[in-house]
């Protein structure tokens, strides 16, 4: 009976008018209500399905008007026999099962296959995890879903309709061209006209048109090492010769090596995939060097928004004058899964080329897109959003820092950075990055591995990434303090003991003489330095070096032969005690386990 194959949940927000629909279109395509059945009347399937009869008189109209079924005077409601008409049908025989065809191997056949992988370490199902510090992964709670649902229905009105889908050939909406030049554009210091400007199916698609129109066996690109390895993969699809070069902490080495380089690929906002900032003395010479040896640069600008301490640099494009920067970025990537939408700007006649190589392969992005994107612009969603979304990357960014540095402040390094969304982070010597993530998932948490990111087969095993885009921030602090724990567990049999260390063990006569009036110099786990001073009236006062230096008060004591103190913002306010060994002018730190947390050195200590 009809009414056994329409299956009503009363629990879902879908209208049950909609799912009464939905069902029956589904059994009426499929075969399950064949060409010519009559249907029970709307009174009768109403009773049997326990719904209005107006609900079901709605959906029969409804399916009466699209030529699902028709009603016949006098007689019902029949399924329309010519609703298959124009099909193609396979025809099987009752008596004999198809015969199996092998299917054929065309492997042999490709010409373009990769010969690496795209595939990250980032399981499908990170959200089950308790900490997942992935990069690039997106909590749903983020997305503007109330504006973009806006901008769609402002977009798909019927005016705009006939506006949008006028527009002839590979022409992009000019009311996004113009949103983005006159909104985003600025931001980074760069002017552009319409016709310098290319709407793209985000940032990927616009960096494989570019490789496609510069591109060949004759052309030489030098790119970051470690780097983005999906523009790697683009460049070796060209064919190109790839020249690594390295970066430091101002981003990309300028260097003789560039002399012999036609392109220049790199990421300055926050390289990939270690979220450098490249300097603007760097960036200076950089340009220098692209003039003297006519070097076109490719400038990806991916996550330009996300920049927490400091005004963000111009862009390379906003520096040069003579059009040797290619500009490529994109939307938020929060946006990315339900937008796609990206740009380039460059020289009019490079844009007009690249619009003959998008022609070919999908025209435009999708015009329906392009305006919703312009309207999410227009209507301040897109500034209220980003606002939002950098207030809580900045608190995640700060805790994950924070947490970094109290429970592995002399185990690892991140580097000297001024935002991003991800931590690149150089463990001991020692660590083994990747059965650090295999062990890590075990306690649910997830963290990248590196190797991807070199293109040589000699990269650093200690080193692994940790993102923030992913995770609520009540989940680092512990997600931190696990992953601490383990690395302590894999690399115990290296670390310095209480019981073997070099140096003397203080005790409490020791400790008050040695530490009243004293500062202390050490290292935060990001770069910058820190001077703590010991007051004699037992007060604390703790003050970081850098262009954005912090400063905290508390208290210190001396209790059972240790070091305790405590801050009032810095460390959770957490009350931590330290067995203390002097080993010549440094001061070594072991916690209540035993086990070496830093090492400090004492201003003026004289032995």
């Amino acid at each position: 009976m009809v009414h056994h194959l329409i299956h009503i949940d009363h629990s879902l927000d879908e209208s049950l008018q909609s799912q009464i629909r939905r069902n029956m279109v589904e059994g009426i395509l499929v075969g399950s209500f064949l060409p010519g059945t009559k249907l029970p009347s709307s009174r009768k399937l109403a009773k049997q399905l326990e719904v209005s009869r107006n609900t079901v008189v709605l959906v029969f109209q409804n399916l009466i008007d699209e030529g699902y079924i028709i009603s016949k005077e006098r007689s019902g409601i029949y399924v329309n026999e010519n609703i298959h008409q124009g099909r193609v049908t396979r025809v099987n025989s009752p008596f004999h099962e198809a015969p199996l065809i092998e299917s054929t191997n065309n492997n042999h056949r490709f010409k373009g296959a990769l010969s690496t992988t795209n595939s990250t370490s980032c399981p499908p199902n990170w959200r089950q995890y308790t900490y997942p510090f992935m990069d690039g992964k997106f909590d749903s709670s983020l997305y503007p879903i109330k504006e973009w649902r806006d901008a769609n229905n402002r977009a798909n009105a019927t005016c705009e309709i006939y506006q949008w889908s006028d527009l002839q050939g590979e022409q992009d909406d000019p009311m996004l061209l113009d949103e983005i030049r006159t909104k985003i554009l600025p931001r980074r210091g760069i002017q552009a006209r319409r016709d310098e400007i290319l709407i793209t199916v985000g940032s990927q698609q616009a960096l494989h048109l570019i490789t496609q129109l510069f591109v060949d066996d004759t052309v030489t690109v030098a790119v970051e090492e470690p780097g983005y390895p999906e523009m790697r993969e683009l460049l070796q699809q060209q064919k190109a010769k790839l020249i690594y070069q390295e970066i430091d902490n101002e981003g990309i080495v300028v260097n003789e090596q560039l002399d012999h380089c036609d392109i220049l690929y790199t990421t300055p906002s926050h390289q990939t995939p270690t979220s450098i900032t490249m300097s603007m003395a760097r960036r200076d010479e950089l340009l220098n060097k692209a003039t003297q040896q006519d070097l076109l640069i490719i400038e990806d600008d991916f996550e330009f928004e996300s920049n927490f301490l400091g005004q963000p640099h111009p862009a390379l494009r906003s520096l040069n004058n003579d059009n040797r920067v290619i500009y490529v970025s994109c939307l938020s990537k929060v946006l990315a899964a339900g937008v796609q939408i990206g740009f380039v700007v460059a020289d009019s006649k490079v844009i007009s080329e690249l619009k003959k190589l998008r022609k070919i392969i999908m025209r435009n992005p999708p015009l329906s897109n392009q305006r919703a994107v312009a309207y999410f612009l227009s209507l301040g969603y897109y500034d209220a959003f980003m606002m939002h979304l950098h207030k809580v990357f900045f608190e995640r960014w700060l805790e994950l820092r924070e947490a970094l540095n109290i429970y592995l402040p002399n185990c690892i390094d991140t580097g000297p950075i001024q935002g991003g969304t991800a931590y690149w982070i150089t463990g001991p010597e020692m660590l083994d990055g990747e059965y650090l993530r295999k062990k890590a998932a075990e306690l649910g948490i997830i963290i990248e591995p590196v190797k991807r990111y070199f293109a040589s087969s000699k990269h650093p095993e200690n080193c692994f990434r940790m993102g923030i885009t992913s995770i609520p921030t009540d989940k680092i602090r512990m997600g931190v303090f696990k992953l601490a724990e383990l690395i302590h567990q894999l690399t115990a049999e290296f670390e310095e003991k209480l019981s073997n260390a070099k140096g003397n063990l203080l005790h409490k006569d020791a400790l008050n003489k040695l530490l009243t009036g004293a500062v202390l110099e050490c290292q935060m786990v990001y770069g910058v330095p820190c001077t703590i001073e010991l007051l004699k009236d037992g007060t604390m006062l703790g003050r970081t070096g850098g262009k954005n230096s912090e400063a905290d008060t508390g208290r210190w004591w001396i209790e059972n032969n240790m070091y305790f103190r405590q801050w009032n913002l810095w460390g959770y306010g957490e009350i931590k005690g330290f067995h203390v060994i002097m080993d010549d002018d440094e001061m070594k730190w072991f916690d209540h386990h035993y086990c070496f947390v830093r090492k400090l050195e004492l201003k003026g200590y004289k032995k």
